[in-house]
This record gives C-alpha cells, sequence and structure tokens, in this order.
C-alpha cells in the first residue's frame, strides 16, 4: 500500500483559495499527476484543497472524494481560560479586550522545547496544552477515521502497526493540508505531533510519500520515502514557496515571524 500526502498550493487564505503563485505550482504539479499514479484520492473539503486537487484530477480523468476530516486540522486553543498559557503564543492577539483562539501547534520554540513530555509519543497527551485544549479529542477523530479507511483497504491497525488482512499495492492520494499531513505521519509512526509541526516544513504543493514494508508475512509498517517533494517545481523554474516556513534569522523582517 502506498499513500501520497499532497499540500495544497501557495494559499490565499482569506479567501480560502490559491494565490497566482499557488495556480502555477498546481499546474506543475498536474504535469506530473500520471506519472504519480494516484490511484483513489481523497480531497479536504477546502477550497485551498479542492483547487489544488482539480488540475490534476482533469489532467488524469479521476476524481476524488471529499471527506471532512482531511480539513486543516481544527483543534485550537482559547488562552482565555487559561491565560498562564500566553507564554507559549506570545504574538497571540486581543479583540475587545479577549485574546483571540490560537491554532494549536502555532507555538514558540522556547515553550515547547524545554517541556520534554511534547517529544513524547505518550505524554503529550497529558502535556499542559493538551489538557486545556480539544486536541487530543479531535487527533483521535481524525486518526479513528484514517483508519477506517485503510481498513478499507486490507490494513487494520494493531498496537504500533497493522495487521495486513488483504494485500494491497495500490495508492491512496490525500490532497490536504500541513497541520493534519503532520497528524497522519505522526500516527503512523507512533510519535508526537507537537514534534513534527515543529520539525518539518511541508512546502505548498509538495508531495510527501509512505509505503508499508511487510517484512513478516500479515504484518505491515509505513515507511517513508519523499518529505515534502517539491521537484515538480524546480522542473518548472518556480521556486518554492515560503509559505511553510517562518523567518530563517530573526532579523529578516521581509520573512514571516
Amino acid at each position: 500500500m502506498r499513500l501520497l500526502f499532497i499540500r495544497h498550493g501557495d494559499p490565499d487564505y482569506a479567501n480560502d483559495t490559491l494565490t497566482e503563485k499557488g495556480w502555477r505550482e498546481v499546474e506543475l504539479l498536474a504535469e506530473r499527476a500520471e506519472s504519480l499514479d494516484m490511484g483513489d484520492c481523497y480531497v479536504s473539503p477546502l477550497g485551498r484543497a479542492q483547487d489544488t486537487a482539480a488540475p490534476s484530477l482533469k489532467r488524469t480523468g479521476k476524481t476524488a472524494q471529499t471527506v471532512g476530516w482531511l480539513e486543516e486540522f481544527p483543534a485550537k486553543i482559547d488562552l482565555n481560560k487559561v491565560p498562564e498559557l500566553v507564554k507559549a503564543y506570545p504574538d497571540t492577539k486581543k479583540e475587545e479586550g479577549k485574546y483571540r483562539s490560537r491554532i494549536i501547534w502555532d507555538i514558540v520554540p522556547s515553550y515547547w522545547t524545554e517541556r520534554r513530555e511534547y517529544f513524547d509519543s505518550e505524554k503529550w497527551r497529558i502535556s499542559e496544552i493538551s489538557r486545556n485544549s480539544d486536541v487530543v479529542e479531535t487527533y483521535d477523530r481524525v486518526t479513528g477515521s484514517f483508519d477506517a479507511l485503510l481498513a478499507e483497504y486490507g490494513y487494520v491497525r494493531e498496537g504500533a502497526h497493522y495487521r495486513v488482512e488483504r494485500e494491497n499495492e495500490g495508492t491512496l492520494t490525500f490532497f490536504c493540508h500541513f497541520g493534519v499531513t503532520c497528524v497522519l505521519l505522526s500516527y503512523l509512526w507512533s510519535t508526537s505531533p507537537f514534534l513534527l509541526w515543529h520539525s518539518l516544513a511541508l512546502a505548498p504543493s509538495s508531495v510527501t510519500e509512505v509505503v508499508t514494508e511487510e517484512r513478516e508475512k500479515g504484518i505491515a509498517y509505513f515507511r517513508g520515502l519523499k518529505v515534502g517533494d517539491t521537484s515538480h517545481l524546480y522542473a518548472g523554474n518556480e521556486p518554492a514557496s515560503f509559505a511553510a516556513r517562518f523567518a530563517e534569522t530573526y532579523g529578516n523582517m521581509e520573512q514571516r515571524h
């Protein structure tokens, strides 16, 4: 079994679509689509993912099923209930005297790296942020839906590996988002999602590929072959978007902080 996770192109978040650059990126991706051998396709309901999938689906004559759990990982935290956690989100702005809700993983490294539970495959669930948000409940809902889909193709979760009920050399392609891709990879690899959210930068329109290895009969584990591949952009002389990243040096104010 082979899985492809394709992040949406350079985003226009305000309008939930793609920028002009994003459209160039996904057209270049479409030129490569046939060679990707995408198999059965699934897509997030959000516009930027739908727009990313459309050119590749058109080029290959495929359709994609829209599934809600592929939307950008929606867990958030309300700092008004736990103001002591502003230290993890120091740039949080206020509206009418109240803190805006924050995406769960958008925390500064000085906070999470000094608390070892965020590195741990189990202890992240009882971390201060997890206990004061819906991240665990949302994570389990998303990964449960993911497991249900894999089971339809013959792979049933058993501990930290998969029991092979039916060998399958097909491909599943997911057009989705950075945050949820990290969640699904962390689940496949039994590691903390916080570690992947902060250690990976998957560029817009990039392709991440994992495949099963079945070294023992009836037992499978997923192994990464490509993570954040943007070779279709290089082939088209299109630079990768900076949208996946934060400023390389703090003094560079032209980059995202």
